[in-house]
């Protein structure tokens, strides 16, 4: 029995597309994440990346491109519900924008082993400052949120995401709670729109300079879009203590298998 030659191409199209399969499977779990933590993805997307084969550089410019999809999904979720206010916005959108336009000359400048290096460290140093604020007394205002403050934590997420390749959630997070006081939901709501500038501005020079796989970031960010705006519109469901042991398991577990990763590159 002859096969249509519609058939044949449909099957062969579908056979192409087994090998990209589990990019939307990596896309789903790092949107869910980043809809929940207010990471960009990175975290997941780079360390899936390598394994399939890309090089340090590759994978790390590759997972800043599909991290811009990701955090417009949970970006726009929040901004629907009213959660985000103009002047935190744009107090770190536009330092987060700039700083990763800055920095994302830097990482070409490390060999693979440094980058993945600085990534255990900084994963390591966020496994112990991640916990849950103090409660505010009852009938207590919360305070102001402290606009230079904001400044300061959007450059940190543009340092994260143009050199490092993550969008930077995992440090902003802490950062905004611990030393600014913030309450944890709105840090994260916050994180997701910084990462999102920051890695659309480092973005543009990943891609200019042929540093990243655009096919790749489009199949993860796109699959990742759709899981982070469904994850963020339930944010506020999620108890602060959960989302903080959420934080500390991935942290920790980052560490060591980045760790492990770059030692394999500098023993090789």
């Amino acid at each position: 029995m002859q096969v249509p030659e519609a058939g044949r191409q449909g099957i062969t199209m579908l056979i192409d597309l087994l090998p990209l399969l589990p990019l939307l499977l990596m896309g789903v779990v790092a949107g869910l994440l980043s809809g929940l933590l207010g990471i960009g993805g990175g975290l997941v997307f780079a360390p899936m990346l390598m394994l399939i084969g890309l090089p340090p550089h590759e994978a790390l410019a590759t997972s800043t491109v599909a991290i811009v999809p990701t955090t417009l999904g949970g970006t726009w979720s929040h901004l629907r519900q009213g959660r985000l206010a103009l002047r935190p916005c744009l107090a770190i959108g536009v330092a987060a924008a700039l700083s990763g336009l800055a920095f994302s000359r830097l990482g070409g400048l490390l060999l693979g082993w440094q980058l993945l290096a600085l990534q255990a460290v900084m994963y390591t140093a966020l496994a112990f400052t991640i916990e849950p604020r103090r409660e505010a007394a009852d009938g207590a205002d919360e305070p102001p949120v402290p606009l230079p403050g904001l400044v300061a934590v959007g450059g940190v997420s543009g340092f994260a995401g143009g050199l490092l390749g993550v969008g930077g959630g995992l440090m902003m997070v802490p950062l905004m709670v611990k030393g600014l006081r913030m309450p944890l939901h709105a840090a994260i709501r916050l994180s997701t729109l910084a990462v999102l500038c920051s890695a659309s501005a480092a973005s543009v020079e990943f891609l200019s300079g042929g540093r990243a796989e655009p096919v790749m970031a489009l199949w993860l960010g796109g699959s990742a879009a759709v899981a982070a705006r469904w994850s963020a519109a339930r944010l506020e469901k999620v108890s602060e203590r959960l989302l903080v042991r959420m934080l500390r398991t991935i942290t920790v577990a980052l560490a060591l298998d980045t760790g492990r990763r770059g030692l394999q590159l500098l023993l090789a």
